[in-house]
């Protein structure tokens, strides 16, 4: 491995990513990060039915999209493809090539909002026909030592084509590892990683998959991603992906999970990233549209609430309203 291994100056290359990590500040726009949904296409913004507010966008759209999280001072975006069904396949090979949609928007956005700091998704389950995390075997398993493999390709590919932070949401074991070592023999050592380190299968995740189109075509994701009823376990995941060289953890969901946020900020020494997930953000958009609930103090509450419990960064689909409502 290049020395050396690790590199805390790769949160530090910007003003946008040193606000996104910043240790200590209340509620603002510095620690959030705002999802962008692609797909193929011109002046494409689908509303996804699941989630009110949300879309699916092309290429040109999400540019335009991008300008406006920069306007409104969100200093950074994730991205997810979600292309054609007829590009999709057993190895979900679509998430690595030069013309994948993460890819294209990667050097689109950093071309025209250099300033806005690039997260790329690092999964299969949008690309693969079978809708899981990686390469299947006879039982339909997920093997988990090929899938790393294609995990580096697909790492590379997006930090080249200018993604600032590489986020493996699969939960492959020696993930981190993996993707660092790839990164580094292509020469890419100022690329960061943001591991979805502590990521339960979850019932929260329903409207996600409309977005993504990345259901699973049989079973569920419980062979490699958490059982909730374990806390030890996450905070072993979290050191794990830190000793592989993890610049930022996620804990993934979020709301019901505040004590793993509190419990993995207190293992580990780098921010950690709570995921505010789909299924927290409909069921409050659905109880605010029957007039049950205040959208905004509910949200503002919410939010406050992880970063009490010790995130730094979070991802949600409430990141423009946010900003406006801070104003």
């Amino acid at each position: 491995m290049p020395f050396p291994r690790q590199r805390p100056r790769r949160l530090r290359r910007s003003e946008n990513l040193r606000r996104m990590v910043r240790e200590t500040h209340q509620l603002s726009t510095d620690g959030l990060v705002s999802p962008i949904f692609l797909r193929d296409g011109k002046k494409i913004r689908r509303e996804i039915v699941s989630m009110p507010g949300v879309f699916q966008m092309s290429l040109d759209v999400a540019l335009e999209e991008a300008q406006q999280l920069h306007a409104l001072k969100i200093p950074a975006t994730i991205l997810f493809g979600v292309p054609p069904r007829k590009r999709k396949n057993a190895k979900g090979s679509d998430a690595w090539s030069d013309r994948g949609l993460v890819q294209q928007a990667s050097t689109l956005i950093k071309k025209h909002v250099p300033e806005l700091v690039v997260i790329a998704d690092t999964c299969f389950c949008e690309y693969t026909d079978h809708g899981h995390c990686g390469v299947l075997d006879a039982h339909r398993c997920v093997i988990n030592d090929k899938t790393l493999e294609n995990l580096a390709q697909t790492a590379v590919s997006q930090a080249k084509a200018g993604a600032d932070i590489i986020a493996p949401s699969g939960m492959m074991d020696g993930m981190v590892a993996a993707i660092r070592e790839g990164l580094d023999a292509a020469g890419l050592m100022e690329t960061a990683i943001m591991a979805y380190s502590v990521k339960y299968a979850s019932a929260f995740y329903g409207p996600f998959r409309d977005a993504a189109d990345s259901a699973p075509v049989f079973g569920d994701r419980r062979q490699y991603q958490m059982d909730y009823h374990n806390a030890l376990e996450g905070e072993r995941e979290a050191r794990l992906d830190v000793d592989e060289g993890a610049d930022i953890v996620m804990v993934k969901p979020a709301l019901a999970y505040m004590d793993l946020i509190q419990r993995v900020r207190a293992v580990v020494d780098v921010p950690v990233c709570a995921y505010n997930v789909s299924g927290e953000y409909s069921m409050v958009k659905a109880a605010a549209a029957k007039g049950w609930i205040d959208e905004r103090r509910i949200v503002l509450e919410s939010l406050t609430g992880l970063k009490r419990a010790g995130a730094g960064i979070v991802i949600t689909y409430w990141a423009k309203d946010v900003a406006r409502w801070l104003k």
